[in-house]
């Protein structure tokens, strides 16, 4: 890991600078401002992925009248978001489209400006009748990230190296008020540590005993309990620790559905055991509803009256569950891990979310939701490798990150929370 030369460097005040040099300097340095952080709009051509999404609505519904929404869940400004949705319809209308309101409409044509990292991503849902939905989706690059203005970011994501080690980590939990002592799930054991003299120190290893092989894609999850120290569960297997010292563990099999979110919310969903997602059951359920389509992650975000959940499909699309309706909010882009987090940031829950940078690594991203639309608040943190897993900590305030580097293939757990500012 290369640390950045921080050392300060001083330089000797220009005496008698002439006033005309101090002019010419002030008004450079303006200027490079204004070519830096001028607003995108007037610089970005949108003819072009507006032509090609258009296109590809109009081969598909053929010309006639229809319902035409545009939503923006991406950092894109609102006049750059209204010029975008003129020229959509321009660009429809041009092809024999027309906009129309919903009890006239042939159909309803919901079209979603998103974004990942690295590009922005469009994405049109026709809705005709009780036919499943037809996507259309259109990609463009973003502008050079570090020409962003990093002050529209009211937040950034705190990261902390817990643990890195050649063995695959499923997931880790810290168990004490200070942070002194950790839980690291692997594929075969569960292993304790204490940090003491500035190190982590092995105190305890518990073997994962199991009858069948584990999925290629694996994945575990551990949580903290009140009257034994923690459950571990993986595909098939569920292990529950003793309450006392010298700890051991029992392992059997088990298709006991695994929490969601922090590991006191009391609400489980059934992993697949031969997979590496949720079937979709949910337990207790999330007020009426019990089922969903089966989804890679969760994350919830409690409101006044509710809690909301949002579930990472396994299809690409991002469902929103309150308890009575379940809502799309359509393919927005992201990775498949998701987890809540809560900060003294924004409205108090944020949401991280992982996506691919570039092929040497992924990178995450904290979003808020209100009144159901997504809201990107803070840059992205890249990873030298592919994100594994995603879990909320036992307390709610932080997120366990598990990525594996790209060329040593080593596994890295970082502890990610939230700051305010940048």
């Amino acid at each position: 890991m290369r640390r950045a030369n921080n050392t300060p460097v001083y330089n000797s005040r220009i005496l008698k600078m002439p006033s005309t040099l101090v002019r010419t300097l002030a008004s450079a340095a303006c200027l490079l401002f204004m070519m830096l952080y001028a607003p995108r709009s007037f610089s970005t051509d949108w003819s072009g992925p507006e032509q090609q999404l258009a296109g590809k609505i109009a081969a598909a519904i053929g010309p006639g009248a229809f319902a035409i929404n545009v939503v923006n869940r991406s950092s894109l400004s609102h006049s750059d978001m209204e010029q975008i949705h003129r020229g959509l319809l321009a660009a429809l209308e041009g092809l024999g489209v027309r906009a129309a309101s919903a009890d006239s409409a042939a159909a309803t044509v919901d079209i979603t400006l998103s974004e990942g990292l690295r590009t922005y991503v469009w994405v049109a849902e026709i809705h005709q009748g009780t036919n499943q939905p037809e996507v259309m989706i259109v990609s463009l690059p973003r502008p050079d990230a570090t020409l962003l203005d990093q002050a529209a970011f009211p937040m950034s994501i705190r990261r902390k190296l817990l643990w890195t080690g050649a063995t695959q980590i499923l997931d880790i939990a810290l168990f004490d008020e200070g942070g002194q002592h950790m839980i690291v799930l692997g594929p075969e054991s569960i292993v304790l540590y204490q940090f003491q003299e500035g190190r982590w120190q092995q105190e305890q290893t518990l073997p994962v005993s199991h009858a069948h092989p584990w999925p290629r894609d694996l994945r575990g999850r551990l949580a903290l309990r009140k009257d034994h120290l923690f459950d571990a569960y993986l595909p098939g297997v569920f292990c529950r620790s003793t309450g006392t010292t010298p700890l051991a563990v029992n392992c059997r099999e088990s298709d006991d559905p695994w929490p969601l979110g922090t590991s006191d919310s009391g609400q489980s969903a059934f992993f697949a055991s031969t997979r590496n997602f949720y079937t979709g059951a949910i337990s207790p359920g999330i007020g009426k509803q019990v089922t969903a389509q089966p989804f890679y992650s969760a994350a919830a975000v409690p409101r006044e009256k509710y809690e909301l959940w949002i579930l990472d499909a396994v299809d690409g699309q991002i469902q929103l569950l309150d308890g009575f309706t379940n809502r799309s909010a359509g393919a927005l882009g992201w990775g498949s891990d998701i987890a809540s987090v809560h900060s003294s940031c924004g409205l108090g829950w944020q949401i991280l979310v992982t996506a691919s940078s570039d092929a040497r690594g992924d990178a995450i991203r904290a979003y808020e939701i209100a009144d159901r639309e997504f809201t990107a608040v803070s840059q992205p943190i890249e990873f030298t490798g592919r994100i594994t897993a995603l879990w909320t900590g036992s307390d709610g305030n932080s997120v366990i990150a598990i990525s594996q580097a790209a060329e040593t293939g080593e596994y890295e757990a970082d502890q990610l929370s939230i700051a305010c500012g940048q």
